[in-house]
């Protein structure tokens, strides 16, 4: 008699052996990698923010989307994708094992009667006899034969690559092994970032969820260069970086080169290179649109600044020759960012030799504060994207286990061949655990060489 806790454990199991669980899971983790691709992860940029709306922002903060594959919602998918193929795998894997080490060794009616593949050959020679040809021709033509004796027949199987039926098992284990490794990343890796200005150094970095993170060690930025096509854009940007522990440069870590898709990595942490600024002051002037009322402004790096009127500037780019960008314009220039008052954000271009382009601009929008450029004072920082990942080692262990589980499932099949040898007749059989068309042209082949040299043997 089952009881009510019985049925529900029976209920449970034979719901985490269910591939319809497995399709689900399969799914919605398909559907969430998509969400996590379209939506920013980590810290989102104030640009994005401006984008949506406010519900949105803390229906997402909520939902953990700006961090999803952190999120408990998303281990708990992986968990109970684990589950699941474990279960799968407790539940089929002793029937395949038994096939494999347990073979049907003597095609009795019963089996004779499941093969799609079966031929009889009529041969009147003695039966000790035809069955040292049989196995003879198998061990040439297809593997080393068991043989037994029974019920008056010699019965003989032979069989090909058994293992390959563990191939979908090793893709299970393949998966929870890249799980496994993706979770000892998340548990004990982390994703940031850091601005090093040059001549100086730098131990801690700040992760994607805004938490401080110690790296154990300092990294200083000796010198930042950076190239650029006659257009202006950026050729390319170089790090010249170097290790301290305890404040002392590590003797192979010294100067050493970070470029664009040539990271350094030191004690399992990796500098990528990422971006690149001016760290040092930008100058400016503020006035009324008539000229009254100057005053001197000075912005700190990355900083921003308020205005007179409330507003507030920040500096995105600085240029000393505006001309290889814009046509009739030379000299010293820099891109900036107006926050005004009332929430409105505007992006324009100030000018240090052009002070009627910058009144101009002033008088076309309200004829708010005139801003004129005096200059920068350079001083570059580089920006490194840092990442340590404990677990990619193991993730690729289980990436080499799945190569070998889908090669297997695709291209491998586990093929056997029974013959029984009675009452003046050979009866082959075979079949194989998949492309049963290929395996049969294969089982026709292998019949008639065994036709035509049971033949030669009795000529």
């Amino acid at each position: 008699m089952t009881t009510p806790k019985n049925d529900f454990l029976h209920s449970l199991w034979d719901l985490f052996c269910s591939l319809k669980l497995t399709m689900f899971l399969m799914i919605s983790l398909a559907v969430i990698s998509i969400i996590g691709t379209i939506i920013p992860q980590g810290i989102p940029t104030q640009e994005y923010l401006a984008q949506i709306s406010p519900v949105k922002i803390m229906l997402y903060k909520a939902l953990g989307f700006f961090d999803m594959y952190h999120s408990w919602w998303f281990i708990l998918l992986l968990y109970l994708l684990t589950v699941n193929l474990v279960a799968c795998s407790i539940k089929r894997l002793p029937h395949i094992w038994k096939i494999i080490t347990q073979p049907v060794t003597v095609m009795d009616g019963a089996l004779e009667k499941s093969l799609s593949n079966l031929v009889t050959i009529k041969n009147s020679d003695e039966p000790e006899a035809v069955k040292d040809q049989v196995v003879a021709f198998l061990k040439t033509e297809f593997a080393d034969p068991i043989v037994t004796e029974a019920d008056g027949a010699w019965n003989l199987f032979a069989q090909k690559t058994p293992l390959c039926r563990l191939s979908v098992y090793f893709v299970h284990l393949s998966v929870i092994i890249i799980f496994i490794g993706a979770l000892t990343g998340s548990l004990f890796g982390f994703k940031g970032f850091v601005n090093i200005p040059e001549g100086e150094s730098a131990s801690k970095v700040m992760s994607r969820s805004g938490k401080e993170i110690d790296l154990g060690f300092s990294l200083r930025l000796e010198q930042f260069t950076v190239a650029h096509y006659p257009s202006g854009a950026p050729k390319e940007f170089k790090s010249i970086l170097t290790v301290l522990e305890n404040g002392k440069p590590v003797p192979d870590y010294t100067n050493a080169r970070v470029i664009v898709n040539d990271p350094l990595t030191y004690k399992g942490i990796t500098f990528y290179q990422s971006s690149y600024g001016n760290a040092g002051n930008y100058f400016f002037t503020v006035s009324d649109l008539d000229g009254k009322n100057p005053s001197s402004l000075t912005v700190a790096g990355q900083s921003s600044v308020n205005l007179p009127d409330g507003s507030t500037l920040h500096v995105l780019e600085a240029t000393n020759d505006v001309s290889q960008f814009e046509k009739g314009v030379s000299g010293p220039a820099a891109q900036v960012e107006l926050h005004a008052p009332n929430g409105k954000t505007e992006s324009f271009v100030v000018y240090a030799k052009h002070t009627e382009l910058n009144i101009q601009h002033a008088q076309q929008h309200g004829a708010g504060p005139v801003i004129h450029y005096k200059g920068a004072e350079q001083r570059m920082y580089t920006g490194l994207q840092v990442a340590k990942d404990p677990g990619v080692e193991i993730v690729w262990l289980g990436c080499f286990l799945m190569v070998i589980g889908i090669f297997a499932a695709f291209f491998m099949s586990h093929r056997r061949i029974w013959v029984r040898i009675k009452d003046g007749s050979v009866t082959v059989g075979g079949n194989a655990s998949k492309n049963q068309g290929a395996f049969q042209h294969t089982f026709e082949e292998l019949v008639d060489r065994l036709k035509t040299d049971i033949s030669k043997e009795k000529k």
